[in-house]
């Protein structure tokens, strides 16, 4: 089946190569490919009118949201898939993926995986509810199956409903995408896909993980650069942006201890001690700033 991908390049022309190769190597034919290039210094754009896709050249650097919404305006394909630059395929799964996404009015998510083969961090369950309190409180790598998934989705092994996804590889239907905005056009930088799942999940649709599908996400791209600690306070306050406008002052209010609960307690285990510090001084930053 055709399909459309959509990739924000900023300075990506290293990692352009490679997931180029890997959509040559394992899909059945080629899809339409759409680069939205947001304000690059190197080589991306020359990278990817080389290897044929179609480039928009955005007017400076404009951000991840507004970038996939201009790339989005370009799909010609009924199916559509938002891809990071950093990833790969590794198998021809994408096209089960698409099928899929064809046939149901959903957000659906591949199984991200390391470029050493583990399994990242990416399936998410809904922020704000009971499952942050008992996540930070057990081992849910632990538990029995069932609570084990539900706590940490990422570790399912068969197709789930899940509260958002990491976005560097979503697939839905084309016009779903554009019903959704997909992103907003001010969110420059960290919880646009959060943000994209609950707006969709407000409007009835699901966004759903599926582990077997697998690509690599590199994970080493980044849009801008930025040190770890001011990172870290962007990302806390893009978080609590999110959940506060989508779901609620309650549900930001239990996300809050959850996050706080889990970063000190894996703090005093001397677990990574020093980056969950630095993950709860972030989050006492966000929450005073919008006191």
């Amino acid at each position: 089946m055709s399909f459309s991908i959509c990739i924000v390049t900023h300075n990506s022309a290293r990692e352009l190569g490679a997931l180029f190769d890997s959509i040559d190597t394992h899909l059945s034919e080629r899809p339409q490919i759409i680069c939205a290039d947001s304000g690059s210094t190197d080589h991306s754009v020359a990278v990817a009118s080389a290897r044929g896709a179609e480039v928009v050249i955005m007017d400076g650097n404009l951000g991840f949201g507004a970038s996939n919404n201009e790339a989005l305006k370009l799909a010609r394909e009924p199916v559509t898939v938002l891809m990071n630059p950093d990833c790969r395929l590794v198998d021809s799964s994408l096209d089960r993926l698409i099928t899929k996404a064809s046939e149901r009015r959903a957000l659906i998510a591949p199984r991200l995986l390391n470029e050493d083969g583990s399994i990242q961090d990416s399936a998410h369950p809904l922020p704000g509810g009971w499952s942050g309190y008992l996540a930070a409180i057990t081992v849910p790598r632990l538990m029995p199956r069932r609570l084990r998934e539900r706590l940490q989705p990422f570790r399912a092994k068969n197709e789930t409903e899940v509260g958002w996804v990491i976005g560097a590889c979503i697939v839905a239907q084309t016009n779903l995408l554009r019903e959704l905005g997909p992103f907003s056009a001010d969110d420059f930088l960290y919880a646009e896909d959060m943000d994209l799942c609950l707006r969709a999940r407000a409007r009835g649709v699901s966004t759903v993980y599926d582990p077997t599908i697998r690509v690599v996400h590199s994970g080493q791209h980044s849009s801008i650069s930025i040190d770890a600690a001011a990172r870290m306070d962007l990302q806390a306050r893009r978080r609590r942006d999110v959940i506060q406008r989508q779901l609620g002052a309650t549900a930001l209010a239990r996300d809050d201890r959850s996050q706080g609960l889990t970063f000190k307690l894996r703090e005093l285990a001397g677990h990574d001690r020093g980056h969950n510090k630095m993950l709860l001084t972030a989050l006492r930053h966000a929450q005073n700033r919008s006191n």
